[in-house]
């Protein structure tokens, strides 16, 4: 029952985050760079850039877990949005801004605990072999995988 709950808490964490890293990174491709302009000036190309990972990083919330197939990508795409965050949150400090450097601060901490209540999926990875490991069409003919160096 407990294990329910935390898979119920974190499907909810990682849908929440998912749409508000969607709609950033969405925002981030379609305004004009006028319109993007924050407490500290950045490239456009950049802000473009990180908008491009975070709608990645909103799939990667999701998709594995739904479709069952390379779970083990959602506790890594967490792990992205969190250096995406820990970004977001000092360049809001630099500008001056504490209270506005909450909300950043807050996505990457729901961020890093989905990324610590799924490390199961990543780990259960590793022990399939299926990260770790090069694969080559002759390594699956024979069914045996070499480990990388």
């Amino acid at each position: 029952m407990r294990i329910r709950k935390i898979s119920v808490l974190l499907w909810t964490a990682q849908v929440l985050l998912a749409a508000l890293y969607f709609f950033a990174g969405t925002m981030k491709l379609i305004l004009p760079p006028e319109a993007m302009t924050g407490p500290v000036s950045l490239p456009t190309l950049l802000l473009r850039f990180i908008g491009v990972m975070e709608i990645l990083g909103a799939t990667g919330l999701l998709l594995p877990g739904l479709l069952r197939i390379r779970r083990e990508l959602t506790p890594v795409a967490c792990v992205g949005l969190v250096i995406i965050m820990v970004g977001a949150t000092t360049i809001t400090l630099l500008g001056g801004q504490v209270g506005g450097a909450l909300v950043p601060f807050a996505a990457g901490v729901i961020a890093a605990l989905v990324a610590y209540g799924r490390r199961h999926w990543l780990q259960a990875a590793f022990e399939a072999g299926r990260v770790g490991a090069r694969h080559t069409a002759a390594s699956h003919a024979r069914g045996t995988v070499r480990r990388a160096a």
